[in-house]
């Protein structure tokens, strides 16, 4: 993958390991340590659903090689319990927990409930407060289909924030990653079974010409396969990976 101008990230959401994943992430080592001598990026989904300690983001950025990236999932009492309303305090303590992770920290993901719809307000107000407290690398997941708008694409850019392109997609344009231009975040769910299906050849030959074109013009690109429930996540993340170096 080092022939990207841009590197190119592919990963899982997790790094759960099946003893039928031993071939390719070997021991010895914990699970984060032997997935990480494998791919170069994961996604921490366990964000989402609870708060961490920041000693434990730091623990995880030690368990890793150099040039490993974290992208860390906002939590749901933001997105959705809060619907981004009055949220500057809590992504406060989120991103102190997750500052824990030093130059191994990539992208937050800010992924909406399918009811948010698009608020110009709204929006403009949480994402604006969330830039005053990060500078780094910002990508939201919008699932209504008034995210999809115009305007909502001209409030991503504004705010740098990259849309992800989702599979399945809720509308056909959320399978093709806007917004801000310097980053493609793809993040593939399992298509026709949402988080068991496996991807075919064909779809994966599709993607790695999608995300070496991207990288080849400046973008860095990211894959993570959230396609966890029955383990195809991580052979799909593989064959992609193998598809790129090849």
């Amino acid at each position: 993958m080092g022939k990207a101008a841009h590197p190119i990230r592919i990963g899982c959401a997790g790094w759960a390991l099946r003893k039928d994943d031993a071939d390719e992430c070997p021991p010895p080592g914990s699970h984060l340590e032997r997935y990480a001598r494998t791919f170069n990026a994961v996604e921490i989904n366990s964000s989402f659903y609870r708060p961490h300690r920041r000693s434990t983001y730091e623990r995880w950025a030690e368990s890793v090689p150099e040039g490993f990236k974290f992208s860390v999932k906002v939590p749901r009492d933001i997105t959705h319990k809060s619907g981004l309303v009055d949220t500057d305090a809590r992504l406060g303590s989120f991103l102190d927990e997750v500052y824990g992770l030093g130059d191994r920290l990539g992208p937050v993901l800010v992924q909406l409930p399918p009811s948010l719809a698009f608020e110009k307000d709204t929006a403009s107000t949480f994402f604006g407060g969330l830039r005053e407290q990060f500078s780094g690398i910002v990508v939201c997941e919008a699932r209504h289909a008034t995210w999809f708008e115009r305007s909502a694409t001209a409030m991503l850019k504004k705010f740098a924030i990259g849309r992800v392109a989702a599979d399945p997609a809720k509308v056909a344009a959320g399978a093709k990653p806007a917004g801000y231009g310097g980053l493609c975040y793809y993040r593939l769910h399992g298509s026709p079974r949402v988080y068991y299906s496996s991807y075919d050849r064909a779809a994966l030959d599709r993607l790695a010409v999608r995300m070496r074109r991207e990288a080849s013009t400046g973008f860095e690109a990211w894959c993570i396969f959230d396609n966890t429930a029955a383990g195809a996540a991580l052979a799909n993340a593989r064959e992609l990976q193998l598809l790129l170096d090849a």
